[in-house]
């Protein structure tokens, strides 16, 4: 189940779905980046996804912490803003290939 941001919070603004995860949902640990963009995503359990079925995969509620965005008619998941930017995904690792 996803729900639209509330408007008045201008980060959230920028997300078309807050998906609800779910109690099994898992973590982002790691991008897959090429020529600097990212093109996938590591889970906790080691699962690697690519752009659209991680964004399908969050819309179920199977990725927590993250909303869905779009640019350009493109779909990716954003971090959802808190007060620890420690844990945004810009600041995860990429993943060795």
């Amino acid at each position: 189940m996803s729900v639209k941001p509330k408007a008045g919070t201008l980060p959230l603004n920028a997300m078309s779905e807050l998906p609800t995860p779910n109690a099994n949902a898992k973590k982002i640990t790691a991008l897959q980046r090429s020529s600097g963009r990212v093109t996938g995503y590591q889970l906790e359990d080691g699962t690697t996804l690519n752009k659209a079925d991680a964004v399908n995969l969050a819309r179920q509620g199977g990725i927590r912490g993250v909303g869905i965005a779009k640019n350009k008619g493109s779909e990716y998941l954003k971090s959802i803003p808190d007060e620890n930017g420690n844990n945004n995904l810009s600041h995860l690792p990429t993943m060795k290939l």
